[in-house]
């Protein structure tokens, strides 16, 4: 008596008014009751979300978080490529998640239309807690960085803010220890080059060691060799030893004049060779300031063919073109 008792107890009161504050409360009817033509052709069935797929544009149509990233210019199939980026974003809700990032994006100075090609480059950032970015902003800015500065470097290195404060730091004092610099002209290098903050560590000291010991620049020369190229510390250590080898000791530029103008390092070599090249070729290639005719490595590599034709060599584009097929 007592169990039939307490089941009769769980059952609901079907005398009870029942009272619905909107039509959205009524319970579903049952599965099995009768229904017209016309009710059954108002039910929209819901899309099945897929169980697994190997890109997200599977599941654009089913993600509001997804269609919103879409429509703010990120790049799926980009973001796809990254590890586990593609299950973080499906995680994430755009409300909750990622519009708080997107402002503080914006505070931080990353302009409207470089939201999305910032967020395919690193989606990683929307898994980030707020207060851990706004720390590391604020360090940057406790070590005189400007507004406008960040800005750029964060926009140029969108991996910047993943970094704690104690490893900015660390990055920071490595390239003012290992290069000599001053605290003004270490903060200007990484202003410039701001990826010298993300990137790998190693290349960079041999880079430095390979500007040393293989190509002889002192210590000095190095760093201003450095702070007017700043990307001569992540380029290829082949394509460096190509270059200075061609420069010193094909063309005769001692390394003083290399250290004056460390841009015809970030030249194609290809360039330089057509270019000294035809010069010889007319009894033109005068590279010391000291005698007539001279001629700067800048002009040398900067200028377009047919100003460095005209200008430069005193011949035609035509002439260069039948020279060149010779070669």
């Amino acid at each position: 008596v007592n169990q039939q008792q307490a089941k009769a107890e769980m059952l609901p009161d079907l005398n009870a008014e029942v009272l619905y504050e909107d039509w959205d409360d009524i319970p579903p009817s049952s599965a099995l009751e009768e229904i017209s033509e016309e009710e059954a052709v108002q039910i929209i069935a819901e899309p099945l979300l897929p169980l697994q797929s190997s890109t997200l544009r599977d599941y654009v149509d089913h993600s509001e978080t997804l269609a919103k990233l879409v429509h703010l210019g990120v790049d799926l199939s980009q973001v796809e490529k990254r590890q586990k980026a593609g299950q973080l974003l499906l995680t994430l809700d755009f409300e909750k998640d990622i519009r708080k990032i997107l402002l503080f994006l914006k505070d931080v100075g990353v302009e409207d239309n470089q939201l999305g090609p910032f967020l395919t480059k690193n989606p990683y950032i929307l898994a980030e807690d707020l207060e851990a970015l706004e720390t590391r902003v604020a360090y940057l800015k406790s070590k005189k960085f400007g507004k406008a500065e960040i800005a750029h470097m964060v926009s140029r290195a969108p991996y910047l803010l993943l970094f704690s404060v104690e490893r900015l730091d660390n990055r920071l004092g490595f390239f003012k220890n290992e290069l000599g610099l001053s605290v003004r002209k270490t903060k200007d290098l990484v202003i410039r080059l701001p990826r010298l903050l993300t990137g790998k560590l190693e290349p960079v000291k041999e880079n430095i060691q390979v500007c040393q010991i293989e190509l002889g620049f002192q210590r000095n020369e190095i760093q201003h060799i450095v702070f007017k190229t700043p990307k001569i510390l992540t380029a290829s250590k082949k394509r460096l030893r190509r270059t200075f080898d061609y420069l010193h000791n094909i063309m005769g530029i001692p390394h003083h004049m290399l250290t004056q103008f460390p841009q015809v390092f970030n030249s194609k070599l290809l360039r330089i060779k057509e270019r000294h090249s035809f010069l010889t070729f007319l009894g033109r290639a005068q590279y010391d300031p000291a005698q007539p005719s001279y001629i700067s490595l800048d002009q040398l590599v900067s200028l377009p063919d047919e100003v460095f034709c005209t200008e430069i060599a005193k011949a035609s584009i035509q002439d260069f073109e039948k020279f060149l097929k010779t070669l």
